[in-house]
């Protein structure tokens, strides 16, 4: 039983991949490991996944591998993560976000496993399926076994929406043609990868119980660890599929407030000109609403932005990628000589444009700058989605 926030019990219907390698402790057993966690990588009952696992005294755990954020989850996006040693549990934590993105061949010489056990927020640009897939790679050619302990898409296992990536465009944010909202979990991204990649990494699929492709995680039962500092509730990933896309620009996405990602502004912004046109676009199961806010870090730090919250009103219809583009659309024409692209360099890259490796082409930037409508642009991807759509049926787990 969980406790919910009002102190009554409700009961969890989900158990994660983490509870299923515990319940089957001999799967691993006598295996050196090597973890890659953070925050969020806690079992059902809330244990965090280093202390589960070494109470377990089942396995060796040599190492723990850190992506972006850090194991502890504090770092800001796009800082680099430090190595360094962990003193409660006397173990060195290597950094996977910096200087290396994947595991040192070094360490998994020392290693019979890798664990993989992170928290996907179901949009494309989150960079620990990226992470993972640089973990495949590298236990291919090392030879070393990996295990993915699966976790829910938080944002539901059937919704598709954008369009599938271009490889040109492929970045650290993309590496690999699949739709922003790609409707898919990691243990089921894994298969996908290592097939269509062809990587012949020694893959351990740790399912889920209990879990339905409909489910949105509050209703799991599961508690909601912020698995990024910017992601602290289930609704910023909710909206996060479109809104990520302003880190593409000069407008604030929020970060630096309470609310990141559902808060948007900038000093120039005529927040109720906004919100009247966003409001008169209609877009399905969003409503906007005027606000001023000042971010205490990050883009416009200490500025006094105008803009907008998003609200969403039906996250069944709600379309994130096709509303972000919206927006990015409005603000362009209503501050033609204020709105800017951003420059790089962003998320490792240095030569393209952030907006482009976000959307992963660059027709939608040039489409929106040309003037077309996101409803026109929206229809240009349907058969990239039909074609994906039929393409992940058979790596589906659920």
């Amino acid at each position: 039983m969980a406790t919910s926030a009002n102190g009554t019990l409700r009961k969890r219907s989900v158990t994660l991949g983490l509870d299923s390698l515990l319940a089957r402790p001999e799967l691993l057993r006598g295996q050196s490991i090597c973890l890659v966690c953070n925050q969020a990588s806690v079992t059902s009952g809330l244990v965090p996944c280093i202390d589960a696992i070494l109470d377990a005294k089942r396995h060796a755990l040599k190492f723990v591998l850190a992506p972006e954020h850090g194991v502890s989850g504090y770092v800001q996006a796009q800082e680099k993560v430090d190595h360094r040693r962990d003193g409660r549990f006397d173990v060195e934590v290597h950094s996977l976000y910096g200087s290396r993105l994947s595991p040192d061949p070094r360490l998994l010489e020392k290693t019979d496993a890798l664990v993989f056990d992170l928290q996907d927020v179901g949009s494309r640009y989150y960079t620990y399926v990226w992470t993972m897939l640089h973990c495949m790679y590298a236990c291919a050619e090392a030879k070393v076994s990996m295990a993915v302990l699966d976790r829910p898409n938080p944002i539901n296992g059937l919704t598709l929406e954008g369009n599938v990536l271009d490889p040109r465009f492929a970045s650290f944010v993309g590496m690999h043609p699949i739709p922003v909202r790609h409707g898919m979990t990691v243990a089921e991204l894994a298969n996908l990868f290592n097939d269509q990649l062809q990587i012949g990494c020694d893959l351990l699929i740790f399912k889920m119980r209990a879990w339905r492709r409909a489910m949105f995680f509050d209703e799991t039962g599961l508690f909601w660890v912020s698995p990024s500092p910017n992601m602290p509730t289930l609704d910023t990933a909710l909206v996060y599929p479109g809104m990520c896309l302003l880190e593409g620009t000069n407008i604030s996405e929020g970060r630096g407030t309470t609310k990141p990602f559902e808060l948007f502004g900038a000093p120039f912004i005529d927040a109720h000109a906004l919100c009247e046109r966003l409001n008169d676009l209609s877009l399905p199961g969003a409503r906007f609403r005027p606000v001023s806010f000042r971010p205490t870090f990050d883009k416009l730090a200490k500025e006094l932005c105008h803009g907008a919250q998003i609200h969403v009103l039906d996250r069944k219809t709600f379309k994130p990628y096709l509303t972000g583009l919206s927006i990015v659309s409005v603000v362009r024409e209503l501050v033609p000589d204020r709105f800017a692209w951003r420059k790089p360099p962003y998320e490792f890259e240095t030569e393209r444009l952030p907006f482009d490796i976000l959307t992963g082409t660059d027709s939608i930037r040039l489409g929106i700058q040309a003037g077309v409508s996101p409803q026109e642009i929206e229809a240009g991807w349907r058969a990239q989605l039909d074609e994906f759509r039929d393409l992940r049926k058979q790596y589906l787990l659920y």
